[in-house]
């Protein structure tokens, strides 16, 4: 079996990430420090850099950390190969999980080649190739793992039933997923089935009491286990986490069929996807509801009937778990997609025992009613699994890459929207931009308001030169899908590549909120708060993606940068003080003035004048830094002897013009105040003083104006908007309150109120 099944998978070791692969592995630097393992087991989040994927899974994340560390980063060899080697040994517990019930069943010298031959129709199965290519599926791996080494645990050790030791392995695979804690219904029908011989049939008999009390004494305890483990598990899931869709109805009444499809995928597995185009039903009165709701009958029925004879029993608990393992996925939970291949791994254990149970059970009646030669079913039935691994070895190679295995998806379901994206945007990356377009097109005809669709269209046509329908379509990403970090980054992304920083850091920003793991997002505020030198920006942000990342390159680039410009000046000024000149005093000063540290540039002003008390130059830097604090007559003062000592300081004489103006302005707005303290006068003050950077001043009279005038928004926006400035967040965010309780439809004030929200966090 092992040899035979490597041989079928020998061609998906080198195939790419796919899917949620990106944001649980690619761009989660969580798994990049095997440190991080204790925090997965404590905090949701760290799954994925998508808060809503982000569930609690901290078995899968640390498997994911052990292969990261193993290859030295994302080798995927690494990746796969940690799921393959559990799949296989998942193999030998099926064997022997089987092997267990059908002796108990039906003693007979070829249930060991039975149960080899039921095991490795699974094992080769094509269904499974989806979970064993798609990496992050292997929570679904892991936690069927889990349950059937529990299971084999309570069938071979009599130690680990007494002590209930086979509960450990459920605490591990409810850890990786929650469908584990389906191990109690499980549990309850092998107890009922194999242990206490009783039917579906007669489950309510009176005469039975005796023995169903037996079974719930057995069963009671993993019940409770498995109860308060779900509990546990929904507690530490995050907030941020969503099923998908929320027509419960809808999704039920569409179940029937999926389960018809589920099926016959088991014999016929000719229309697998990996992403299908299939919708929610509308009502009840349609044909897939009827014949699907038929079968599922059918089935029940055959279950409640084949649970009556002990030899056929298998059959009976094989359909069983079908059901109950599909009851997560196919039920009252509506998931975002009605239906996914890789749903079928934990059911489909079942239902190749009560098919392959019934094979048997049908070669054994034909062979009686006549009689033939048996040697000839080994090759016939080999022949079957040959053509079942083959089509395995096919599937392997439709997950190689995203443009192969997208390629398959427009085939097998071509009214799937995101599969004509995900093509197109394989087209995209070749350069192949008109047929990226035709694809995007025809996917926007199928779902209209898809956020992802119009980030990609903003990114073709940014490509192709169309700006503005590019940022069209950014705009609308963010319009349709405003809760995805995706909508807010590329958008941010585009209008960084525009050189429109500060439009750019506010999407960012966004971005960041809503995905505080996404690395380039971090990558693109550094670039522009780099651009716009804002250090203490740059500064913090490149320190908490230390945080987050200990070995990011890029970020300690960047820190270096900001660490650099905020100490540079002070060093330089230590050094000028022990060989002080004119010179290099009057540059240090005018490079505190460039870096806005006004009141260091007059410090250093004055010590170039103690060294020389005429300097023209010291005075005019005076003179200049005093007019940006709004220190009017001080900056006239230094400027009016920086005249007395050079007349034609054409330099002085402009600073000195300005000042006045300044001055005069201020002056006359105040007066108005005075004569009329009417709102109008009180905003166009506070604004000025906004204007100049004299954020305090425009606090005051912000102020003032709202004692006189309660009911003004726009002084309150003002007021918020200084405190902003100032990164008092806290300060804006009540003022911001306040005045949109007075007109919520202040979009500036709403605007500045949101930007005080975000940063005070």
């Amino acid at each position: 079996m092992i040899i035979i099944t490597t041989i079928t998978y020998l061609n998906h070791f080198d195939n790419s990430f796919h899917f949620d692969d990106i944001h649980t592995i690619v761009e989660n630097p969580n798994i990049r420090s095997l440190k991080n393992i204790p925090t997965f087991f404590t905090d949701g989040t760290t799954i994925s850099s998508l808060p809503q994927n982000q569930t609690y899974r901290p078995v899968v994340t640390t498997s994911l950390a052990f292969d990261y560390w193993l290859g030295g980063g994302y080798d995927l060899l690494y990746f796969h190969l940690t799921s393959f080697i559990l799949f296989l040994i998942q193999g030998i517990l099926i064997f022997l999980f089987v092997k267990k019930i059908i002796d108990i069943s039906f003693e007979n010298k070829y249930n060991f080649y039975v149960a080899a031959g039921i095991t490795l129709w699974y094992m080769v199965h094509p269904v499974m190739a989806e979970t064993v290519n798609y990496i992050i599926a292997r929570s679904d791996l892991q936690s069927t793992f889990f349950v059937l080494l529990a299971f084999v645990l309570y069938q071979y050790s009599a130690f680990s039933k007494k002590y209930y030791l086979y509960l450990i392995p459920i605490l591990i695979g409810t850890l990786a997923k929650p469908t584990a804690i389906m191990f109690a219904p499980l549990f309850f029908c092998y107890v009922l089935l194999f242990e206490e011989n009783i039917s579906f049939l007669s489950l309510f008999s009176k005469k039975l009491t005796p023995s169903i009390l037996r079974v719930i004494k057995v069963v009671l305890p993993v019940i409770i286990f498995c109860l308060v483990l779900y509990i546990f598990h929904n507690s530490m899931t995050p907030d941020s986490f969503k099923t998908g869709s929320s027509d419960i109805y809808n999704y039920l009444i569409t179940q029937p069929y999926v389960i018809l499809y589920y099926f016959g995928s088991m014999i016929l597995p000719i229309h697998l996807s990996a992403d299908t185009d299939w919708v929610a039903l509308e009502t009840i009165w349609s044909f897939k509801f009827i014949i699907g709701a038929l079968f599922v009958i059918i089935l029940i029925i055959i279950a409640f009937y084949t649970s009556k004879t002990k030899k056929y029993i298998p059959i009976s608990f094989g359909i069983a778990w079908f059901f109950i393992a599909l009851a997560p996925t196919s039920s009252i939970i509506p998931l975002a997609e009605v239906m996914n291949d890789h749903r079928m791994f934990f059911p489909y254990v079942g239902l190749i025992i009560s098919l392959g149970w019934s094979i048997k059970l049908l070669i054994d009646f034909i062979q009686r009613k006549y009689p033939f030669n048996t040697s000839y079913i080994p090759i016939i039935i080999s022949s079957f699994l040959v053509i079942y691994a083959f089509g395995t070895y096919q599937r392997n190679k439709v997950w190689h890459d995203d443009e192969s295995l997208w390629k398959d998806v427009t085939i097998k379901s071509p009214k799937n929207a995101r599969g004509l994206m995900n093509y197109g945007i394989t087209k995209m990356e070749k350069g192949e931009y008109d047929s990226a377009e035709t694809h995007f097109k025809k996917a926007l005809v199928i779902k209209p308001y898809y956020p992802f669709l119009h980030i990609n269209l903003g990114i073709l046509f940014n490509l192709k030169g169309n700006k503005t329908i590019a940022e069209e379509h950014f705009k609308k990403a963010i319009q349709y899908g405003g809760n995805y970090f995706n909508s807010w980054f590329y958008y941010g992304r585009f209008l960084w590549g525009e050189a429109r920083n500060q439009e750019s850091i506010e999407k960012l920003s966004k971005s960041l909120e809503l995905s505080p793991y996404h690395i380039e997002t971090r990558r693109l505020l550094m670039e522009n708060y780099l651009e716009l030198e804002e250090w203490d920006a740059l500064n913090r942000l490149a320190h908490g993606t230390l945080q987050i990342e200990k070995d990011n390159k890029e970020a300690q680039v960047f820190l270096r940068a900001s660490i650099q410009k905020i100490s540079k000046l002070d060093i330089e000024e230590r050094e000028i003080a022990n060989a002080p000149s004119l010179e290099k005093y009057l540059n240090l000063s005018f490079k505190y003035y460039q870096n806005k540290q006004y009141q260091k540039c007059i410090e250093t002003a004055e010590k170039a004048l103690e060294l020389k008390p005429t300097s023209f130059e010291a005075y005019n830097n005076i003179c200049i830094a005093n007019n940006l604090l709004g220190k009017y007559d001080l900056a006239i003062d230094a400027c009016s002897k920086a005249l007395d000592i050079k007349p034609d300081f054409d330099l002085a004489k402009n600073n000195l013009n300005d000042i006045f103006k300044r001055k005069n302005l201020i002056n006359e707005l105040k007066v108005l105040i005075s004569e009329e303290p009417n709102e109008t006068n009180y905003l166009n003050l506070s604004l000025q003083y906004f204007n100049y950077g004299l954020f305090e001043n425009c606090i005051k009279t912000s102020k003032e104006g709202i004692i006189k005038h309660p009911t003004s928004d726009k002084l309150y926006n003002n007021l918020c908007a200084a405190y902003n400035s100032l990164k008092k967040w806290s300060k804006a965010v009540e003022v911001g309150k306040k005045g949109l309780e007075i007109n919520p439809n202040n979009q500036l004030l709403r605007n500045n109120y949101n930007w005080a929200v975000k940063n005070g966090k």
